[in-house]
């Protein structure tokens, strides 16, 4: 059975075609025609109150939770895709530019004479920073917050600068040291009470060796932070001889004499620096002549060995006298014992006691 719309004639009609056989009793049959009669009018009112989106709606399925969850995931696709793109890009660029760095670092290392520790030691740790500074540029770029692991590293490296802090400046001032180099293996350097021959330059300690044969460790903080003095970071080096003589000694015949040392010394440079003779000091018991000396760095020590020899000898030719400190001793006269003289009771001073009692004089 067929129901088009609410025509109770057409329905009677049909009803009445049907054999009797076949027809419901009529109890059954005023009921049937009651319940279409009611259907039908339910699904008219509901068409009539119903829109039209939300039938294209209920029939496309787009209400549902599947269409939401793919608008969802579309909206998020479609914003998501160019920042990784960009991220994957900044990346890449980034550790192709962190490369090139590191070599020019290397080369730049490789100009200064660095030494190779150190050229090894701050590639490597200029390799790993650049690479992390591009991880979280791209990071940052997807929208992962990368100030979590900035504080926590922040946090690490203050706990392990003041657990480290004196290794830690060791370890600056011996990048200082052999970056900047204020004084290179076999100098000789003057480092308040340390002096001698730089060893070796190692990350946190300089190794120095003096006349005595002792080795000396000396931390890089040091050297790097005080005044030193290095005697051989130049080509020539001065040597200073103090040569005296007597009071009453003709200068002129003695600083003659020094020249001729002089000039007969081949270890001592007369270009471009000339040596000097001058009296320098007039002490107690000498007038001091003092001999400015230039020499090559690697003369330097066997000049100072030769020189002086060689003043002594051509004093003694020339019969310059050498002062030397003199103690003039006098014997002293015997002198009369002293004798005490007795004193009298009456030349007693009164006490402060007599004096209250009124007993003194």
């Amino acid at each position: 059975m067929l129901l088009l719309d609410d025509k109770t004639p057409s329905l009677m009609a049909l009803a009445a075609a049907q054999k009797p056989d076949s027809m419901p009793p009529p109890d059954e049959f005023g009921k049937m025609v009651h319940s279409t009669d009611s259907i039908t009018q339910t699904m008219s009112d509901s068409l009539k109150n119903m829109n039209l989106t939300d039938i294209k709606e209920v029939v496309t399925g787009e209400n549902t939770i599947v269409k939401d969850g793919l608008k969802a995931l579309t909206e998020l696709t479609v914003s998501f895709v160019p920042k990784l793109i960009v991220a994957i890009l900044v990346l890449w660029i980034g550790l192709k530019l962190s490369k090139m760095l590191c070599r020019l670092i290397a080369r730049w290392l490789d100009r200064r004479d660095a030494d190779p520790s150190l050229k090894s030691f701050l590639t490597s740790l200029s390799n790993l920073l650049l690479k992390a500074m591009v991880i979280f540029m791209s990071m940052d770029i997807i929208g992962i917050k990368a100030t979590s692991f900035i504080a926590l590293l922040g946090a690490m490296g203050l706990a392990i600068g003041m657990a480290m802090q004196g290794t830690l400046q060791n370890f600056a001032g011996g990048v200082i040291i052999l970056l900047m180099k204020p004084f290179k293996v076999n100098d000789y350097i003057e480092c308040g009470e340390y002096k001698g021959y730089v060893k070796e330059i190692r990350i946190f300690h300089t190794i120095v060796r003096p006349f005595n044969g002792r080795t000396v460790v000396i931390p890089n903080s040091e050297l790097s932070n005080k005044s030193l003095i290095n005697h051989t970071r130049e080509p020539q080096i001065r040597l200073d001889v103090v040569a005296s003589v007597a009071y009453g000694t003709d200068l002129e015949k003695a600083k003659a004499v020094l020249w001729d040392v002089i000039n007969a010394e081949p270890l001592i440079q007369k270009e471009p620096k000339k040596p000097n003779v001058a009296v320098s000091n007039l002490s107690s018991s000498s007038v001091d002549i003092t001999l400015w000396l230039w020499t090559r760095v690697e003369d330097y020590w066997t000049l100072w060995e030769h020189i002086r020899e060689d003043i002594y000898i051509a004093f003694n030719e020339n019969d310059i006298s050498i002062p030397f400190p003199q103690v003039t001793v006098h014997q002293a006269t015997p002198q009369p014992h002293v004798q005490m003289t007795p004193r009298l009771p009456e030349e007693h001073l009164p006490t402060s006691e007599e004096e209250q009692l009124g007993t003194g004089n």
